[in-house]
């Protein structure tokens, strides 16, 4: 099965090229519909990933993208359970950097982290937490820092920051508890040459802000484990 053969023109060539892509199509065609949508949720996230670290593109944006330019409009229509979670890409994300950003993503987490614990250490009395990409370590380029305070009154926030001398721009952020709930007001400035978006949540919704299951990454960190994160850290802004 692996010896020389001749065409009708002499040109040589080994079966073997052809055994291989006749066993390729077998498989595919055996291929479990499970793993194929594990497949194209893969692909999708990978490609979602690209957009998120190149583009600075928020997630939901760049999972449609993916999809749309992997399935097509049509099917992504009709099956929108291949799209892959948050988790997904954001693991995607990071070995996006590890490929290809390893030079300056370590650097550039860290300069974020330390300018979002100034930023909270400036909100003290609001109880900051800092979530999302510059918390979970996927942060890069395009990135902006999250924080979320819980306050008595949001007024007293927005004054607060007005009382600094800061620009300040008014817009809704998804409650972190889901749909079922209402947006919530987030103030958005520039501090330190970054942008910081703060979400303002009741004082109630702190209980709940802090419950989490075993082994679950923690998605909220306050002042106390942000000056961990930093202290632990190998970089410094003199590496930038």
């Amino acid at each position: 099965m692996h010896g020389e053969y001749r065409n009708w023109s002499g040109t040589r060539f080994y079966l073997t090229r052809w055994i291989y892509p006749v066993q390729s199509i077998i498989t595919s065609m055996m291929q479990n519909p499970h793993d194929e949508v594990q497949q194209l949720r893969a692909e999708i996230a990978a490609a979602a990933a690209r957009m998120v670290a190149q583009d600075g593109a928020d997630y939901g944006s760049a999972k449609r993208k993916a999809a749309r330019q992997i399935l097509g409009e049509s099917r992504v229509n009709a099956q929108r359970d291949l799209l892959p979670d948050d988790a997904q890409v954001e693991e995607e994300v990071r070995l996006y950097h590890a490929l290809f950003n390893a030079d300056t993503q370590p650097a550039r987490l860290f300069r974020l982290r330390t300018v979002a614990l100034q930023a909270m250490e400036m909100l003290e009395q609001y109880q900051p937490h800092l979530t999302g990409a510059v918390l979970n370590g996927s942060a890069g380029e395009h990135d902006d820092i999250r924080l979320q305070v819980f306050a008595d009154s949001a007024k007293d926030v927005e004054i607060f920051l007005l009382n600094q001398n800061l620009n300040i721009e008014i817009s809704e952020s998804d409650h972190f508890k889901g749909p079922r709930y209402e947006p919530v007001e987030t103030v958005s400035f520039i501090w330190q040459k970054e942008g910081v978006h703060v979400e303002l949540y009741e004082q109630d919704d702190l209980r709940g802000a802090k419950k989490q299951r075993a082994g679950d990454k923690p998605v909220r960190a306050g002042l106390a484990e942000v000056r961990a994160l930093l202290t632990t850290s190998s970089h410094t802004d003199e590496e930038e």
